[in-house]
């Protein structure tokens, strides 16, 4: 029996058939059921762990359809149009799916309809039924006031009026019943007969091309699983190849015998189909998760699936059947890697949205600046552009914060230093240019943040530095500081 906590009294909030055959029941306190049965066991309800249960079980479903939706704390949304014919129609499917939760050891119950409302009826008051489509009406006016998924609190109100089941909501005047107890109870009845479409949100993104094997007998080595992840890649380059796409991300589900789910995915820099570089990326990913991967019994089910999809662009090679070279066996390498030892074990620095130094670029994944430079490349085919934007001098080493100086002389107002002192060391100004003024950003900063002008000047003995002054020379303003920023070649 499993207790929780409502209103500072321990209830019961589930038993098993045993404490059902003592007469108790949900909703009772701790305390009367121990009265009533001293040697009772009772354990203290986890939502949580509930809660990940049912996730668990969710990712199993996945075997008959990706749309598996979580329905309150104990159901499961299952639905399975266009899936039935692969386990060989409905009533196979069904008896399929509570067997194997039998052998795992759950006690379920499942209902089969057109409509969700109906099958959440079916499934807590006539377990392993399948509703005919057209048959709703019939299957729910014999049901209690529950089967319509309305709150306690509208159930109780419609009972005190003599309205107990189904049928007489259904034969009843629609605008008194809306006027009195609200328009959800029409809602889900409408929803339960048809009338009113009810949408199934799925708990996971659908992958638009998947592949998979069911196999007799399980798996267990990853050998024998990146043999398998080659040959279900072979058949996912054929759908590719029929849409001209290839796969940027891509998912593989291992299914074990006893209801666990491994996920396991890999993502590629460029598009990809090659069964060969699928297969490669898989084998440094399952290399790296190792042990990780409990196979427990086996799997008899693995499903390879393109989460990701892009348009792939074939290069013919001249006549010699050489093809230029355009940095594939780089993206392959990088894509390895980064399979291997994830996201950011291979990093690359890309230009980002900022006049500021120190914004003006960002250290991203390598697969990010292949999609940067993608789409910078596919909006230049697109436009027809081919200049490109003035560069700025800027220093070949740029300070991670800018470092203060201290400058004792310099020409007012906009004049550069003639002289500075940097780490205890005073350098003397030969030559300067500027000042290139930087404006702070204002949508981003305060409004009286302080305006930057930048130097390039170079010392006595030819070093070449990068500095600014933040502020302005005035009567009424503080005076201006002095930052390096960086030093050139």
């Amino acid at each position: 029996m499993v207790s929780h906590r409502e209103n500072n009294t321990q209830r019961i909030a589930a038993l098993d058939e045993q404490a059902e055959a003592l007469r108790l029941r949900p909703g009772m306190g701790i305390a009367e059921a121990r009265a009533m049965h001293p040697s009772i066991d009772v354990v203290e309800a986890d939502p949580e762990a509930d809660r990940r249960l049912l996730e668990s079980l969710a990712d199993w479903c996945d075997r008959y359809t990706p749309l598996v939706a979580l329905d309150g704390e104990n159901g499961l949304f299952l639905d399975i149009t266009g899936c039935a014919h692969l386990f060989g129609g409905e009533k196979a499917l069904l008896a399929d799916l509570m067997a194997r939760f039998f052998h795992q050891g759950f006690d379920v119950r499942a209902g089969l309809a057109s409509t969700p409302g109906t099958a959440w009826a079916a499934a807590r008051f006539a377990a392993g039924q399948i509703i005919a489509p057209g048959s709703e009406r019939n299957f729910l006016s014999r049901l209690p006031l529950s089967a319509l998924r309305i709150d306690a609190r509208t159930k109780a109100s419609l009972e005190s009026v003599g309205l107990r089941t189904v049928g007489a909501i259904m034969d009843g005047p629609r605008a008194p019943l809306v006027r009195r107890f609200g328009a959800e109870l029409v809602e889900r009845l409408d929803q339960a007969l048809g009338r009113l479409e009810e949408a199934i949100s799925p708990r996971l993104p659908v992958a638009p091309l998947s592949v998979e094997r069911h196999l007799a007998d399980p798996l267990s080595l990853l050998d024998d699983i990146e043999r398998l992840v080659g040959l279900l890649a072979a058949t996912l380059k054929v759908d590719l190849e029929r849409r001209e796409e290839g796969a940027r991300a891509l998912e593989l589900l291992l299914f074990r015998v006893d209801g666990v789910v491994s996920r396991i995915t890999v993502g590629a820099s460029r598009p990809i189909r090659e069964p060969s570089l699928v297969r490669k990326l898989f084998h440094e990913r399952l290399t790296a998760l190792g042990e990780t991967i409990d196979a427990g019994c086996g799997f008899d089910l693995v499903r390879l699936s393109a989460f990701s999809t892009a348009c792939f662009d074939a290069r013919q090679g001249d006549l010699a059947g050489e093809i230029e070279d355009t940095g594939e066996e780089l993206a392959i390498f990088a894509d390895r890697v980064t399979a291997r030892l994830g996201e950011a074990a291979i990093l690359e620095p890309a230009p980002a949205a900022s006049h500021l130094p120190e914004r003006a670029a960002a250290v991203v994944s390598y697969a990010q600046e292949e999609d940067r430079k993608a789409f910078a490349q596919h909006g230049k085919a697109k436009s027809g552009a081919t200049s490109r934007p003035a560069r700025l001098e800027r220093p070949i080493r740029l300070f991670r914060s800018p470092e203060p100086i201290e400058v004792p002389l310099t020409e007012v107002p906009d004049g550069p230093p003639q002289n500075f002192r940097w780490r205890r060391a005073m350098h003397r100004v030969a030559r300067a240019e500027g000042p290139e003024r930087i404006a702070p950003e204002w949508w981003r900063e305060e409004t009286d943040a302080p305006t930057r002008d930048y130097y390039r000047v170079e010392d006595a003995d030819g070093r070449r530095y990068w500095l600014y002054r933040q502020g302005l020379y005035g009567a009424q303003a503080p005076a201006p500081r002095w930052f390096l920023h960086g030093v050139f070649a």
